[in-house]
């Protein structure tokens, strides 16, 4: 580290989060490298790839000897590095744990960006006196259609191995940032407050210009980007068939456009024509889509709770059409949208300025950036105090 500037090693990604706060430490003057699989078919940025080339065993063997061979070397003598969840690499729990502790013992100091599942996250969501009443996993006590659909998921998810190592990354790691209020709250039932910090989710508002909403379009496009093989953990389904009912209704008023499994930047290049952009059900917050959505200017549905607004000490916004988890609230929200087209423009508008004032992507990265720094200067002072009382110990 040199006059405040941070050599930044990024370990894994989703929905180009970390591309995306990478670019805004780098406007701040730090270096940064981002390794990661991409996202499959998102083929997101990356300057080391750790895709998975092969399907099955093959594939885990060949990326973790090109760990061994090469990659590791490119990932010593950072000031900072962090892991994208315990998802960070595709290897099984014994390979994660070798490359965590290489990256731990070859670095500064290591962080973990709290930014999807772990057995933690898992257990939060489980837990029927915790915070979170929905979520992927659980609605109001209840097995979410995610779960009956894969009553083995939270097992894995949950097993010994997966868990030790949970356990091994909180207790060994210098601090996390949660990008989601979920995410928070899932931290906080195993690391102390001290070394928590929420960023939110880093949106670069340059790339995406905001689009002119007409101020009452003849007909509203509903749009729906989804993974094709997560839509019961999203809640996509759900909204599908409610947004399909509000159009089957009111044909002259509504349309509905589909997109799935799209590359990133193609991706937001369709969003752009949306009006209306169908987000995710089981959430309390919006995520990227959600985001990305209302950079453009546009209306999302999607999460958008009393809690999280209060999470975030955001008083006068709320441009996100919050709805319930349940095929009902989705249809009774859509239906008021496309009955009201005059909300659209001043809604997307709100939004465009919450994500300025909430996620722009340099915003994100000084936040980051400010937490990192005091985690490494407590860090250093305590091996300073360490150093000096065992020299001057007889």
């Amino acid at each position: 580290m040199n006059d405040g500037r941070l050599k930044i090693l990024f370990v894994g990604d989703a929905s180009s989060c970390h591309r995306t706060l990478a670019r805004g430490l780098q406007e701040l003057g730090h270096e940064t490298v981002v390794a990661s699989n991409g996202g499959y078919w998102l083929n997101t940025g990356r300057d080391i790839d750790m895709r998975r080339r092969f399907s099955g065993k093959l594939g885990g063997l060949d990326l973790w000897m090109r760990l061994r061979l090469g990659l590791m070397k490119r990932m010593r003598g950072f000031d900072v590095v962090t892991i994208a969840t315990q998802s960070y690499v595709e290897l099984r729990p014994v390979r994660q744990r070798v490359l965590f502790d290489f990256l731990k013992s070859n670095n500064r100091s290591i962080f973990n960006t709290a930014l999807g599942t772990d057995p933690n996250y898992v257990a939060t969501c489980l837990d029927p006196d915790g915070p979170l009443k929905y979520n992927e996993f659980k609605i109001f006590g209840e097995d979410s259609p995610y779960l009956k659909a894969k009553p083995w998921i939270c097992r894995e998810w949950l097993a010994d191995d997966m868990c030790a190592l949970d356990r091994h990354i909180y207790s060994s790691v210098d601090g996390a940032v949660s990008v989601l209020y979920e995410n928070d709250l899932a931290l906080r039932r195993t690391l102390p407050p001290e070394k928590i910090a929420y960023s939110g989710i880093p949106i670069d508002t340059d790339a995406l210009q905001p689009v002119e909403l007409p101020e009452r379009p003849e007909k509203i496009r509903l749009f729906l980007g989804r993974y094709r093989n997560r839509q019961l953990e999203k809640g996509t389904d759900v909204m599908e068939h409610a947004a399909r009912a509000v159009v089957d209704r009111y044909p002259g008023k509504a349309e509905l456009v589909i997109v799935e499994n799209r590359p990133y930047d193609e991706y937001l290049g369709l969003l752009r024509s949306a009006h209306v952009v169908l987000d995710q059900l089981y959430s309390y917050t919006p995520a990227t889509n959600a985001l990305q959505a209302m950079a453009y200017g546009l209306n999302t549905v999607s999460g958008g709770a009393p809690e999280f607004y209060d999470f975030i000490g955001e008083k006068e916004l709320r441009p996100v059409i919050h709805v319930e988890p349940d095929y009902e609230s989705v249809f009774r929200a859509l239906e008021h949208t496309v009955l009201n087209p005059r909300e659209l423009r001043p809604r997307g508008l709100m939004g465009r300025e919450f994500v300025v004032r909430h996620n722009d992507y340099r915003l994100v990265a000084r936040r980051t950036a400010a937490f990192w720094t005091e985690r490494l200067r407590l860090k250093e002072e305590a091996g300073s105090s360490t150093k000096l009382f065992t020299k001057n110990t007889p």
